[in-house]
């Protein structure tokens, strides 16, 4: 029998609560060969058989993905804007999200490459991968598709991880938790490590800049709040570190495409 796991809509995931009835879904970890490469598998259902096509929003995260889905295996870099699926009739998708850094001990060069790209995942992971896709796909549980994915992946994993990649991923994952970081001097100096030399490792093993992932930070922050109900904008601003409110809102119209206000109202 299929384990539970968890169905929440992962942060970032734009207007929930309008999506719930349209798709599900479904994450779950790595195995332990995985883990210093891969933050999570993820699974996306959906059915909107007989009703007009959706638009799902994502304001992604510094994150490359591997997706497997209908049309083929897809790499996607990470995303600066705001990434729209359209959803028609049923069907579902796999993807695995890397660690930021993790997706490094794959590709070519340098992740910065992949930024803003969508390419075939036979170009980093050879043909074989076009093979999975439809065998994953015709499955229909959760388990039975991580099970191939991870068997896939694990067999072209190295024999050590790197660890400036390891050491990326930490960054990163402090970067997002706190929220008293705000400037990229701060992250400089917490690892001490000089900002320059920041900035290399990011575009080596992020894709985007520390600047990025702290403003991308912020905004999801802001998203995350608008979803759970009315705001006081200004202590939200303050309380995120921008100068003013209508810093916070020049910053979020610019990336998601709509003020806060209207977004707070369901506005796309």
């Amino acid at each position: 029998m299929e384990q539970d796991k968890d169905r929440t809509a992962p942060r970032g995931v734009l207007h929930p609560e309008q999506g719930a009835s349209r798709f599900t879904v479904t994450t779950a970890p790595p195995g332990p060969a995985l883990a210093p490469y891969v933050e999570y598998h993820w699974i996306v259902r959906w059915d909107v058989t007989g009703q007009p096509p959706y638009d799902s929003q994502v304001l992604s995260h510094p994150n490359v993905h591997l997706v497997l889905e209908p049309v083929g295996p897809l790499v996607y870099g990470v995303i600066r804007g705001v990434y729209t699926r359209r959803l028609v009739d049923a069907g579902q998708v796999h993807g695995v999200r890397f660690l930021p850094g993790g997706f490094r001990a794959f590709a070519s060069g340098p992740v910065q490459e992949l930024t803003d790209q969508v390419l075939p995942a036979d170009r980093v992971f050879g043909a074989a991968v076009d093979d999975l896709c439809p065998r994953v796909l015709a499955c229909a549980e959760t388990d039975a598709m991580v099970v191939l994915v991870e068997e896939f992946l694990t067999a072209r994993v190295p024999s050590e991880p790197d660890p400036q990649a390891v050491q990326v991923a930490a960054m990163v994952r402090e970067m997002t938790g706190d929220r008293t970081m705000l400037r990229v001097e701060q992250v400089a100096a917490r690892f001490d490590l000089s900002p320059r030399t920041l900035q290399r490792l990011f575009a080596e093993y992020v894709g985007v800049a520390p600047k990025a992932v702290l403003r991308r930070a912020r905004l999801h922050e802001a998203a995350q709040r608008a979803d759970a109900g009315s705001l006081d904008w200004a202590a939200l601003a303050a309380d995120l570190g921008y100068a003013d409110q209508a810093h916070l809102t020049r910053d979020f119209t610019a990336v998601v495409g709509v003020p806060p206000s209207r977004y707070a109202r369901g506005e796309r």
